[in-house]
């Protein structure tokens, strides 16, 4: 049985406060048995979901982005990224040199993503992964974008890949470089080769992003700062533009 990322909740009324969230989860959780996912993973991936207050107000309140690039520069730790990134490229080496074997990405965007994403694993997020998403995906700002997040974080769970009280991001980014769950679905590796893919694993985070650099667009041997053809890929990653350039200038200088 299979059941595409497409699938919208579009009979489950989304809102803005948390009175509606309770009998949205029990419409959703209908639909989306019939889509194909098992009872099972339902009952155990919302048995502890709430609506997820911090989400909404994380949500409404992206004030980093809004910064110049000097700033967001400085208040994302740029320099410390570059430094301890020139270090992991080093002591990584081999890794590196595989990944831009197979995909064609250089270490250096690889590296400032997972630097500037989750300070390189030391932190991936505290909250709920179901909640979060859920939350989200009932809340009328953006639901479409987060249903379809959702049923592919239901997919990661019911595949095993996934434990149904994870904890990642505000909304809903999972591992070392902060995969949201449809991403994980198209674009995630196993890089360690042991079976699943554990975003929490720098092996499988590293691959699976440079999976996704490659499947928006990134052409081995390209260049990728802003103008070039590889700077596409970097917007894929995300919509925010001092977010692309701090990517792509942190990017070179580890490169060098």
């Amino acid at each position: 049985m299979t059941f595409g990322l497409g699938t919208t909740a579009q009979a489950a009324q989304c809102g803005n406060t948390a009175s509606g969230f309770e009998a949205w989860v029990q419409q959703f959780k209908q639909e989306a048995a019939r889509a194909g996912i098992s009872q099972r993973t339902l009952d155990s991936a919302f048995k502890n979901a709430r609506y997820a207050t911090k989400t909404i107000s994380a949500d409404r309140n992206q004030k980093s982005f809004k910064l110049s690039f000097e700033q967001f520069m400085q208040k994302r730790g740029a320099s410390t990224i570059i430094s301890k990134g020139k270090r992991l490229k080093q002591q990584n080496a081999g890794l590196f040199a595989a990944l831009e074997k197979t995909y064609g990405v250089p270490a250096g965007p690889l590296i400032a993503i997972w630097g500037m994403e989750s300070g390189f694993g030391a932190f991936s997020g505290n909250q709920h992964t179901v909640s979060a998403v859920a939350t989200l995906a009932y809340d009328c700002r953006r639901s479409a974008f987060f249903t379809e997040q959702l049923y592919a974080l239901l997919q990661l769970i019911q595949k095993g890949w996934l434990s149904p009280d994870f904890k990642g991001a505000a909304h809903g980014e999972i591992g070392q470089t902060q995969f949201l769950p449809a991403n994980v679905v198209r674009f995630g590796v196993d890089g360690d080769r042991n079976g699943s893919v554990n975003l929490a694993s720098t092996a499988d985070a590293l691959a699976s992003t440079a999976n996704f650099l490659r499947g928006h667009g990134w052409s081995r041997g390209g260049g990728y700062q802003p103008g070039q053809a590889n700077f596409r890929a970097i917007q894929g990653w995300n919509a925010a533009g001092v977010y692309q350039k701090a990517i792509a200038a942190i990017g070179a200088e580890i490169d060098g």
